[in-house]
């Protein structure tokens, strides 16, 4: 080939080539500008809807606080002007973050205003205000958290991204502090009923005929008689453990007779009955007073005696006879009731005719000496009231656990010595050991106050609040339920009810209601009284102080605290009662932080 044609052609496949890259390049160049359309329309999509801030919400409280188990909080927004397209849908949820998880709460739900769905709708053109309420469950790890709302938002069937804002911080679990006041709170104690002088009486009657005064043989062989002469022989045989006070006599006429009949009948009984019982002193070998009484109409004696009575008609007898103050003419009515009602001519009237003879005496029972040595020789011959009340001799945990022991054991079918072996055990942190002896002594008296109290207070203990409240329902006899039922109260995060419940009692449960309920100067007071202070009654002093900007005195008490109870240190550096101090020196080496 010619070399001229050999240029040309070569020439033309070079022209080709250049157009076959321009074209390439137009194509790429296309391709590229349609890929550029696109993401500028995915990134236009992401941003019509607009972000949101941490202004556009407030949290109430904040921060956060945890009332009985829970982290309640109301969050209050706004969705901004033009933010809330027509078609879109936002779904707002709170989340709960902290050290090793997080917490979602109850969210809502908001639409544009030409989404038909049944959510809260917002203007495009003002946009709109909304409150959400929602609960955390606590745990311990959120007094260091950070609140956040999250967004999934929607437009049609697209979804749009809207970064997700933090609205608060950090979680004041002051009210968790039950769960260390509680184990200092007061178990009810079932005490012992053992008195060293007992009051005793015994009674007997001797019935009188119809204006008489003279004892009948038969009334001497009655029981209650022969009952009189037996406690004085008992008397007189024991007079150490028995002590004779006096005799009183005395006699009564019925009111159906005239006034002058019915004194001298009285009087005559009065004295036949009185001579009667000076013969039988003597006879025993006592010396006492005696003294007696009569009266001649024995008119409450009658009403008495008539209101206890089945007789059909007797309301109408009572009203009668409350009509008629004077007692002639209470008489009248008496005899004119006693021809129409036979009942009171055999029953009624016969028994007030009658004199009453009451010994008074005392029981005097073993001394504390004797009750000890009586333990160590041989503690069966001791009743169960001797040996619960011989525990409180001693003041060694030791003996007095021995003695519980040995009084279930000679006494299985009192529940008491079960209990007050919780109490030691509860008050020394062994609550399984409380429980058990608890389910014990519940077997025996299911319905027994004290170990209802108590096991009530191990309940909320281990945080079953629906067990307590059963338990302490059953508890209402028990001198301790009023603060039992505070420390409930103050569990469910009801703390007026639990100031209520404590009302004036010392302990470091009542001053913490009082802290929750923010009376700082009843708190204060409160922690002054408490008998056995301990490293809480401190930290919630150094709580009282912080509230009140006393910071030195705070750190006083919460040096206090530590050095009572190290583990405080640790909570004390995350609690946020103690935020002022964060930056104290002190606080920094108390806290180890």
């Amino acid at each position: 080939m010619p070399l001229s044609h050999l240029i040309v052609t070569l020439r033309a496949k070079i022209n080709d080539l250049n157009i076959h890259q321009m074209q390439t390049k137009k194509c790429f160049l296309r391709v590229s500008l349609s890929l550029t359309v696109v993401a500028t329309a995915a990134l236009t999509s992401c941003s019509k809807i607009g972000t949101l801030s941490a202004d556009n919400f407030s949290v109430n409280p904040s921060p956060l606080e945890s009332v009985g188990g829970q982290v309640p909080a109301t969050i209050n927004g706004r969705f901004p002007e033009k933010f809330m397209k027509k078609k879109a849908t936002v779904a707002v949820t709170p989340v709960l973050r902290y050290q090793g998880g997080e917490t979602t709460g109850t969210g809502a739900t908001f639409q544009g205003e030409k989404v038909e769905d049944n959510n809260q709708t917002i203007s495009y053109r003002v946009g709109g205000n909304y409150t959400m309420k929602t609960s955390f469950k606590y745990v311990p790890e959120m007094a260091k958290s950070d609140l956040y709302l999250t967004f999934n938002a929607k437009k049609g069937k697209k979804t749009i991204k809207i970064p997700e804002v933090k609205v608060a911080e950090g979680v004041l679990s002051t009210s968790e502090l039950v769960n260390r006041t509680l184990k200092s709170a007061a178990p009810a104690f079932a005490p012992d009923a053992y008195q060293h002088v007992i009051k005793q009486k015994q009674e007997a009657s001797i019935q009188f005929l119809i204006q008489q005064a003279n004892i009948r043989t038969s009334e001497l062989n009655g029981v209650s008689v022969q009952q009189f002469v037996k406690t004085l022989k008992e008397i007189r045989a024991d007079e150490e453990r028995r002590a004779l006070e006096n005799v009183e006599v005395s006699a009564y006429a019925s009111p159906d007779g005239g006034m002058n009949i019915n004194t001298k009948v009285a009087q005559a009984r009065e004295k036949s009955t009185q001579k009667y019982v000076e013969q039988q002193l003597k006879k025993t070998g006592l010396d006492t007073d005696v003294d007696t009484k009569y009266t001649a109409e024995d008119w409450d004696g009658f009403q008495e005696l008539v209101s206890k009575s089945n007789m059909q008609d007797k309301e109408v007898i009572l009203r009668v006879l409350s009509m008629y103050q004077d007692p002639e003419e209470r008489e009248a009515q008496i005899r004119n009731l006693s021809a129409a009602f036979t009942d009171l001519t055999k029953e009624i009237l016969p028994a007030l005719r009658r004199s009453r003879m009451t010994i008074n005496y005392e029981l005097i029972g073993r001394s504390d000496d004797e009750i000890q040595q009586q333990y160590k020789t041989d503690a069966s011959k001791l009743s169960v009231e001797e040996l619960l009340y011989s525990a409180t001799l001693t003041e060694n945990q030791a003996e007095q656990e021995a003695i519980y022991k040995k009084t279930a054991q000679l006494y299985p079918t009192d529940y008491r010595a079960l209990n007050d072996l919780a109490t030691m055990a509860y008050t020394n942190g062994k609550f399984d050991n409380a429980k058990s002896y608890l389910q014990k002594a519940l077997a025996i008296n299911s319905n027994a106050a004290e170990p209802n109290i108590n096991m009530g207070l191990v309940s909320l203990i281990t945080g079953d609040l629906t067990a307590a409240q059963t338990y302490l329902g059953k508890g209402g006899a028990s001198a301790s339920v009023n603060e039992a039922l505070g420390n409930l109260y103050l569990k469910q995060g009801n703390y007026a009810q639990a100031v209520k419940s404590f009302g004036n009692i010392k302990s470091n449960s009542a001053a913490l209601a009082q802290i929750l309920s923010k009376d700082y100067m009843k708190g204060a007071e409160t922690l002054a009284g408490v008998q056995n202070q301990d490293a809480m009654t401190s930290y919630l002093r150094a709580i009282i102080a912080a509230r009140t900007n006393n910071n030195s005195i705070a750190i006083d008490n919460l040096k206090d605290a530590i050095t009572k109870d190290a583990t405080l240190a640790g909570y004390a550096a995350k609690d946020l009662e103690f935020l002022k101090l964060q930056n104290d020196a002190t606080f920094k080496v108390l806290t180890g932080k």
